[in-house]
């Protein structure tokens, strides 16, 4: 390394440099050591040792003419520009959320760093070095960055971005550096005049000041540019060129605009300045920038507008046509100053005077409005969540690049820029942002896409279209010379024209642009489509014909050591016309690269076979030959073969021989087992043959399999194997047993299905309950009804056919028999729905008749009477039955079903639990109220077993009473009883009819009891029901007979625990209590008024 004072110099201020970027991250802070770098002479070797600066330039202006060198120069500025900033952003404390990866389709990025040659290698300087499909990240196992080496590095590409830019402002202190690596001078040392792209709508030169000495010194952050040779006038700002506001005697009485006085005077060491205001006249402004002074007044579009607002808004066609008149003319211009160019206070990017923007960061040249003024709005905080004007995406206040695109906080969306060009032809061009041609003339549509220029950046638009001169209409134009360049793009939409337009024909054809592309090589001035369906097919047999000429050379050798084999076919391989087309297509359209391309594409599918375990290269290559070069095509076919054996033993018509769990080969049989029951393990598996393989184990082979897929637990699964059946008493496992919805019984499947075939046969369908505990209650309506529901759906699988249509008959008839107009015929089985309104009703199934109200056979005599009326008739009438006397008055008020209102000739004497033999309701013949076999839900009710709630005057309490008392009641309410018996009854035995138990079937008989005399030929019992029917008829309390013994245990049964008051004597106790109970309603389901 040499020595010298300037290499001394240079690592002392690049030492000093990197600790400071290392710390901060800010580019500000070492902005002035990064001058006083790129101002040192020294070779490009010993100045960067990171960068290879000097190939990055001769790699992006080599071969290039004078004009697009100078472009290419420009976009490596730019380029430069932007790897700085992902170098800030990487030693800066704080660093952006995705610092990480760089994407490279980031709009800014691919513009600029890939724009370039040499961008990706700084990215890898940086520790970008981890390759992505979208970009380039660092690798998984960096937590931070290298902030040493990146800070190196970013001085580095500061320091050669400055030098870059100088050279190219013509302010470069030793041009000579870059004599031997840019083909060509750029700064002419003489006159230091350089020729810089003109701005958008100018084509001027700029000329620069000469440099400063070629003694390196360091620039200081704050000094103030020297003035001009020339003063300017006194109302000219001595910065930007405008109009001045303030003068500073501090400061050699210079003249400032209020935004440059602002900027300027920020400094420290100027703060304490004063100023002296300049009273000026108030000058008119724009009514479109309000900025500019007024250059033209526009009485059709009434408005006032400066030149160069006059020049952009009158370009639109349809308003082309105004008449304007100047008001301020177009050469009284404010005297433009010497100062050519500003630095952006942010990246030190030196731009043109004129451009508002940085070229590099897109922000404003000034940090304040130049007049502020209280209808603008105050600037947000720069702590705030600001939102980004390119990809819309809310970043938080501290951040200064997008988290999503990483475009600057104050960038605008990024503008197409056009290619520079020289003289009047670069003001005439501008660049369409959709399919990026170069466009030549000032028209307001591109001429290759036809799409509108308008949502184009301004800066891609001609110069003719954004400012049109008034007086340059009346000059004559200058004669056009021939340009190269404009011949070349006009050669280039030609081309472009002619091949979208073939390219459009092809797809109606069906062909793909590659195969347009590739025939257009191929087939010269003809049409490539039709070239494509009468030459292509010869072409692609000849390069097959071609490529099987050439020996394909396997690359396997043998672990023996033999040499290598040859083609199958000797020296040739067979190819097929798809193969071919893909590699013509691949080479576009080249015939010898497509052999090439053919036969490296063959020896890679073989290679893949080869390394499948296909060995043979006759068989290989007769597979690809079939399958038109798929490799998953000829795979199929080699292992067809193969799996020949499998397919056999598949479509063999001999059954699975079954799965012996004794077998020796364990791993085969666990095997059978994980394909044939699908267990979800091998330890299943096992667990299964250990199961089977227990000596009392009996069990079948699919039971077992069922009971370890719900459970991997041994002692479970035996208890799921072993139950019990409370029916037959055999042992089922729990997937053969079976249960109901409305108890925990479980019955095994052949005693469930002949339990409920058996009831649905010979039973009423109230019988179908549990056959181990008799759930569930059939005399509560809302299990009946949920119950039933459930068990259709459990009886469907398991009941024959018509065993199933019986049941679904009976449970028909079950709910048919809720409808108040459903009867049962009184003669014959058959029920019906009765909708008339007579009394006389006719059976459909036997043709007889009855009363539809009293259920009686119809008679004559019934014909307009009610059945109280004809009942009335037929005890004073009817000789037989007069001659049965009270059993035949017993017989017609017998017992009727609160359910189904079907009636029984028969007396109430006996068991008071009587069971309807139509709809197996339960209740009580005296007063209709239900047993229940189960605790039910009548408040106070503390019975489980079979039980039933009567009131007080119910048959089930009054029998216990003697004829005598119930007599006795009815005289005290003058009721008429009989005592003796009619005339022709039999008067030594009762002829009562009712129900009794024989041999446990329900049988209808005479009472045959002795009777007693003066109870009206009847016995005690039937007698006592024949009183007790009185006293429900005429509604009698028996509460006023009660002894006081019998009172209190009465008003305990329905009053609850009832207490004696101390001074309340026996009369006055037993008075209380008989009001208390008369207070209590009497039965309300009794029979009445028979």
């Amino acid at each position: 390394m040499s020595s010298s004072p300037a290499s001394v110099q240079m690592d002392e201020v690049r030492q000093r440099a990197q600790l400071l970027l290392t710390s901060s991250g800010s580019a500000q802070d070492v902005k002035a050591d990064v001058q006083t770098m790129a101002s040192i002479a020294l070779p490009f070797s010993e100045k960067y040792r990171h960068l290879t600066a000097e190939a990055m330039l001769k790699e992006n202006t080599a071969g290039r003419s004078r004009q697009e060198a100078l472009d290419s120069l420009s976009k490596l500025v730019k380029a430069l520009s932007i790897l700085e900033k992902y170098g800030c952003n990487l030693t800066s404390p704080t660093r952006p959320r995705y610092w990480r990866s760089v994407k490279h389709n980031n709009p800014v990025f691919r513009t600029t760093v890939d724009a370039i040659k040499g961008g990706r290698t700084v990215l890898y300087l940086y520790g970008y070095t981890n390759q992505q499909i979208d970009g380039l990240s660092f690798p998984d196992d960096v937590t931070e960055p290298d902030a040493k080496n990146v800070a190196a590095v970013t001085l580095e590409v500061m320091t050669l971005r400055l030098e870059v830019d100088m050279l190219l402002k013509g302010i470069h202190p030793h041009p000579e550096s870059f004599k031997d690596i840019i083909p060509f001078p750029i700064q002419n040392e003489a006159d230091s005049v350089v020729n810089v792209p003109a701005d958008k709508g100018q084509g001027e030169k700029a000329h620069i000041p000469p440099p400063p000495p070629t003694k390196p010194s360091p620039m200081p952050r704050t000094k103030l540019p020297k003035p001009s040779a020339v003063p300017p006038p006194v109302s000219v700002c001595n910065l930007c060129g405008g109009a001045s506001s303030f003068v500073c005697p501090s400061c050699d009485s210079q003249h400032f605009c209020d935004a440059c006085d602002d900027l300027f005077h920020r400094h420290p060491s100027r703060a304490n300045h004063k100023r002296d205001k300049m009273h000026q006249p108030k000058q008119e402004t724009c009514t479109i920038c309000g900025i500019s002074a007024v250059h033209s007044q526009c009485p059709t579009c009434i408005q006032k507008l400066c030149l160069n607002c006059d020049r952009l808004f009158h370009s639109h066609p349809d308003r082309k046509g105004h008449n304007r008149t100047i008001i301020t003319p177009a050469g009284t211009k404010t005297p433009s100053v010497c100062q050519t160019s500003w630095e952006c206070s942010h990246c030190t990017t030196v731009n043109e005077m004129r451009a508002v923007l940085c070229t590099t960061c897109e922000r404003p040249r000034l940090a304040t409005s130049a007049a502020p003024d209280s209808s603008v709005s105050v600037p947000m905080s720069p702590n705030s969540d600001w939102q980004c004007k390119s990809c819309t995406v809310v970043n938080q206040g501290s951040s200064i690049l997008c988290e999503v695109c990483e475009r600057p906080r104050l960038a605008t969306r990024p503008p197409v820029v056009a290619s520079p060009g020289s003289g009047s032809d670069s003001a005439e061009k501008w660049t369409c942002q959709f399919c990026t041609y170069v466009n030549t003339q000032p028209s307001l549509v591109c001429e290759v896409c036809s799409l509108s220029c308008k949502d184009s950046s301004a800066g891609s638009l001609p110069q003719s279209l954004q400012q049109v001169s008034f007086a340059a209409k009346d000059q004559p134009q200058a004669k056009p010379q021939i340009n190269v360049e404009l011949k070349r793009q006009k050669t280039m939409r030609d081309d472009g024209l002619k091949l979208i337009h073939q390219i459009r024909e092809a797809e109606k054809r069906g062909i793909s642009p590659e195969e347009v592309y590739a025939a257009i090589c191929m087939c010269g001035g003809s049409n490539p489509c039709d070239w494509l369906t009468s030459e292509l097919p010869h072409l692609l047999d000849e390069i097959c014909a071609m490529a099987a000429s050439v020996q394909l050379t396997p690359t396997v050798v043998h672990g023996d050591g033999a040499n290598p084999e040859q083609n199958a076919a000797g020296g040739g391989v067979k190819l097929s016309r798809a193969e071919a087309k893909l590699a013509w297509l691949a080479a576009g359209g080249d015939t010898e690269k497509a052999v090439r391309q053919l036969l490296r594409d063959r020896q890679a599918k073989m290679k893949e076979l080869r390394s499948l375990g296909f060995q043979d290269l006759f068989q290989c290559d007769e597979a690809l030959h079939q399958s038109g070069g798929e490799v998953k095509g000829a795979l199929s076919l080699l292992q067809r073969p193969l799996m020949e054996p499998f397919h056999q033993h598949i479509w063999i018509d001999q059954p699975e021989p079954p799965i012996d769990p004794k077998h020796v080969d364990k791993q085969r049989t666990c095997r059978r087992l994980l394909a044939l029951y699908s267990l979800p393990s091998w330890g299943r598996c096992e667990l299964v043959l250990s199961l089977l393989q227990e000596p009392d184990v009996s069990c079948s082979l699919e039971d077992v399999v069922q009971a370890v897929k719900e459970s991997h637990d041994k002692d479970f699964i035996r208890r799921l194997l072993n139950n019990e059946c409370p029916c037959c008493l055999s042992i089922f496992p729990r997937s053969k047993m079976q249960s109901l919805t409305s108890c925990q019984c479980s019955v095994c499947h052949d005693c469930f299905r002949d339990h409920f075939t058996i009831a649905i046969r010979d039973k009423h369908i109230r019988d179908m309950v549990c056959p181990v505990c008799g759930e569930p209650d059939i005399n509560d309506p809302e299990q009946l009804d949920s119950y039933f529901s459930t068990l259709d759906i459990q009886l469907r699988d398991c009941l024959e056919m018509d065993v199933y249509d019986l049941f679904h008959k009976k449970l028909m008839e079950h709910t048919l028999m809720k409808d108040p107009k459903f009867l049962w015929c009184y003669h014959c089985t058959n029920g019906f729905i009765n909708d008339g309104n007579q009394l006389k009703v006719t059976c459909l199934m036997c043709r007889k008749s009855f009363c539809a109200q009293c259920k009686k056979p119809w008679e004559p005599q019934h014909q307009d009477v009610s059945c109280e009326q004809f009942q009335l008739w037929k005890r004073e009438n009817d000789p037989e039955y007069q001659r049965q006397g009270l059993a035949g008055y017993l017989r017609d008020n017998g017992i009727t079903c609160p359910q189904c209102n079907f009636q029984y000739a028969l007396t109430k004497g006996g068991c008071m639990h009587f069971s309807c033999s139509q709809c197996r309701y339960e209740f009580c013949s005296g007063c209709n109220n239900p047993y229940y076999k189960a605790c039910c839900k009548t408040p106070r009710c503390k019975y489980n077993g079979l039980h039933a709630h009567h009131p007080r005057d119910c048959l089930f309490y009054l029998r216990d009473w003697d004829a005598d008392k119930l007599q006795q009641l009815l005289q005290r309410n003058g009721v008429d009883f009989n005592t003796d018996p009619s005339s022709g009854a039999q008067a030594d035995a009762c002829g009562v009819m009712e129900q009794k138990d024989e041999g446990g079937q329900q049988v209808d008989s005479p009472c045959g009891l002795q009777t007693q005399p003066g109870q009206a030929g009847l016995c005690n019992k039937h007698y006592k029901e024949y009183l007790v029917s009185l006293i429900n008829a005429h509604t009698l309390d028996p509460a006023v007979l009660y002894e006081p013994n019998d009172l209190i245990i009465v008003c305990q049964r329905y009053l609850g625990d009832v207490q004696r008051g101390d001074p309340e004597d026996e009369n006055a106790f037993s008075a209380r209590l008989l009001k208390k109970l008369m207070e209590l309603p009497l039965g309300e389901k009794v029979p009445r008024n028979k």
